[in-house]
């Protein structure tokens, strides 16, 4: 089990404190004081080395650099502050959504050289800052993280970081008439003192966040259970795109990786073999680090991370071939590197149902890249990706591939029906003797009467009635004027003869059409005794003044309270479509059904493996992301395999093919309890590559 203090840290995040907002306007009136500071030591000090350059174009370029500093010193600064409020307004409070990486490799492809050398340019300059500035921003990041509402450290939201200074500064420069040159030489020379004014100035607000009382958050620290304990390469709590570094690896730069994908390392005749020995190395580097990082991937059972290791002689044969082969998403190679990955990702325990038979395809794909044969390494990978996708489609029973398409199928009925119920709802209000309807009248017009309604009308166009006298959903909405006129006291105590008269058929009109749609009348029962004692009270009243004084007592307020809420028209499943889609939804336990029938129980912490990571609602989820769901005390790994086209129903299926719906409100009511965690929202491949391509450019930033 997890110590105390370890899951408290893994908790949803609380509110932000009041110190968080006074502690940003403190920061921006300190980058106000030491900003025009900072630039006037930058126009100093390159003033200082074009005095000593002996060599005229040099000593030219840092004279051009040094009078575009003092000519433009009010304008940066302005630029720069305006730049960083924005920055600032538009950070997020709570970590909404997956971190973006710093680069990824997509990023890196699409890239032109000048692209790659600003990005080069930056990584130096924040690697240098960061040299003055980490102790003082480790301490200032401690308490902000408190203020936040964090539990635990999380840097990548601190909005105050030396990352947003340097992007920001550069965004600024690139704004205003400065050449490449002079740009270059303002960084380069003010990558140092940019770091000792931000030391300064986190110092200066650790100190004023602990004035305001704000203590320290502390780091989380995550015990892995015994079964997946990490290889001894990868340190503990590591996030996952951090791993060891060799000083063999520095080869790799932002500028190579570059060249590389692009296909910039071929010459002329003189100069090929050098490149493509050049060519040869650095893929052989990418494919090291990239299985590195999959080597220290937590989310990956052990065994499995073993038997992905004795791939990499194959790839790393592969990659002397095609060097490019990780880079192209269709080729074979990279696809059953996926394929392998993505699947593995739905096992936490070597028990789980259909572990071994994919473990023992495993052994099999590993077996055939590694053994002698005269076939080209290159032609096996299609034959291996096709048999794994066999024995992935073979995992799955027939019955359950055939039970997930059907659910699909009514989940899309039944969100096509919600829509309709709500343009419905629409329709009712816009009735002229809707508003004076008391609310428990106009709530249940608007809810469960515009779900009948919709599947009336859906199931009129898919079977046309005979006649147009014959169509239920023109019953529906002839019986509203009878009820809305009913329900008010004022007018039906005029009428006695009339309200005796329309009751029996009202009253018969709203079982068959709740019938029709499965509804419990348990759930509506509150409105039919109060529309019952409506008809009541004005069968007995039998004057208008008794009417107008006894209104106020027996209908509420005009006001529409359901207008409030525009997700009034509630999503309602008939008892077969809960059934067929294996429904979940904890308030409603007479259609729920059990989460994942026949599922063992996982042998293991419940933890958060991305703990950076924290949902913010159902409209963060992407489909083909892996998550932890907890279900009466157990963990079970489920897969998002379909929502909805509106992002109101989500399918979720495990390894074996056992699906379970949810509506976006039961996933946010997961959510808010902490029951719903992610575990992979990218490829496991994808994250290991944007990992090369994160190294490569902090190799550059040290060069």
């Amino acid at each position: 089990m997890l110590p105390p203090f370890v899951a408290d840290a893994l908790a949803m995040p609380n509110s932000p404190l009041p110190a968080l907002d006074l502690c940003l306007k403190e920061a921006l009136d300190q980058c106000r004081q030491w900003i025009p500071v900072w630039i006037d030591r930058v126009h100093a000090l390159l003033r200082e080395r074009e005095l000593i350059q002996t060599q005229p174009h040099e000593r030219l370029a840092l004279l051009e650099a040094h009078q575009s500093v003092h000519r433009q010193r009010d304008v940066v600064a302005r630029h720069w502050l305006s730049a960083l409020a924005d920055r600032i307004e538009q950070a997020p409070a709570a970590p909404g959504q997956a971190r973006k990486p710093a680069l990824s490799l997509d990023e890196l492809e699409l890239m032109g050289d000048d692209q790659v050398h600003e990005r080069v340019e930056t990584a130096r300059v924040q690697q240098t800052a960061m040299l003055s500035a980490d102790d003082a921003f480790n301490e200032f990041t401690s308490r902000l993280s408190t203020a936040q509402g964090f539990k635990v450290v999380n840097a990548d939201l601190n909005p105050l970081r030396v990352q947003i200074f340097v992007e920001t500064l550069l965004s600024a420069l690139k704004s205003l008439d400065v050449t490449p040159a002079a740009r270059a030489r303002w960084l380069q020379v003010g990558a140092k003192p940019l770091g000792e004014s931000l030391d300064v100035f986190y110092r200066h607000l650790a100190a004023w966040l602990g004035a305001q009382g704000v203590q320290p958050a502390g780091y989380a620290v995550v015990m892995a259970p015994e079964s997946r304990v990490l290889p001894d390469e990868a340190l503990a709590g590591q996030d996952l795109l951090e791993g060891p570094m060799s000083d063999q690896e520095a080869l790799l730069t932002l500028d190579h990786l570059h060249q590389l994908l692009v296909g910039d390392l071929d010459g002329g005749d003189a100069t090929r073999r050098t490149n493509d020995s050049m060519t040869r190395a650095l893929a052989g580097e990418v494919v090291t680090l990239m299985m590195q990082r999959i080597a220290a991937d937590k989310r990956l059972l052990k065994p499995v991370r073993n038997h992905l290791q004795e791939m990499k002689p194959a790839l790393l044969e592969l990659a002397t071939s095609n060097p490019r082969f990780f880079a192209d998403r269709n080729n074979p190679a990279r696809r059953l590197l996926d394929a392998v990955t993505a699947r593995s990702l739905a096992f936490t325990s070597e028990q789980d149902e259909g572990y071994s038979g994919f473990l023992q395809e495993l052994r099999h794909v590993v077996y055939e890249l590694r053994r002698p044969s005269k076939t080209d390494l290159s032609e096996r990978f299609p034959t291996l990706l096709d048999q794994l996708r066999q024995s992935e489609d073979r995992a799955v029973p027939r019955g359950e591939r055939e039970a997930r398409g059907r659910a699909v199928q009514t989940l899309v009925k039944v969100e096509q029906r919600k829509l309709l119920a709500e343009k419905i709802a629409n329709e009712f209000r816009a009735r002229p003797d809707y508003a004076k309807a008391p609310g428990p009248v106009r709530r249940f017009l608007t809810g469960v009467w515009a779900q009948v309604v919709a599947k009336a009308r859906i199931d009129e166009a898919d079977n046309p009635p005979m006649t147009s006298g014959d169509a239920n959903s023109k019953r529906y909405v002839d019986i509203l004027a009878d009820l809305l006129w009913s329900s008010q006291l004022a007018l039906a105590s005029q009428n006695r003869p009339r309200l005796v008269r329309i009751i029996p058929p009202v009253l018969r009109t709203l079982r068959e059409g709740l019938d029709s749609i499965d509804y419990p009348r348990d759930k509506v029962e509150a409105f039919f005794q109060t529309l019952m004692g409506l008809h009541e009270a004005a069968y007995k009243t039998q004057r208008s003044s008794e009417a107008a004084a006894a209104a106020p007592a027996t209908a509420e307020p005009e006001a529409d309270a359901s207008v409030l809420n525009p997700d009034d028209a509630e999503l309602w499943m008939r008892q077969h479509e809960a059934k067929e889609t294996n429904f979940y939804d904890e308030s409603l336990p007479e259609t729920t059904q059990p989460g994942f029938q026949a599922t063992q129980p996982m042998q293991r912490d419940w933890i958060d493996i991305k703990a950076e990571m924290v949902l913010r609602d159902a409209t963060s989820l992407t489909v083909g992301s892996w998550f932890d769901l907890q279900q009466e005390g157990q963990a079970l790994r489920v897969q998002l395999t379909w929502a909805s086209p509106h992002g109101t129903l989500f399918l979720f299926g495990t390894a074996s093919g056992k699906s379970m719906s949810m509506t976006r409100r039961g996933v946010d009511r997961l959510i808010e309890q902490d029951k719903l965690r992610v575990v992979a929202d990218h490829s496991v491949v994808d994250e290991a590559l944007d990992a090369v391509a994160q190294q490569a450019l902090r190799n550059s930033g040290k060069r």
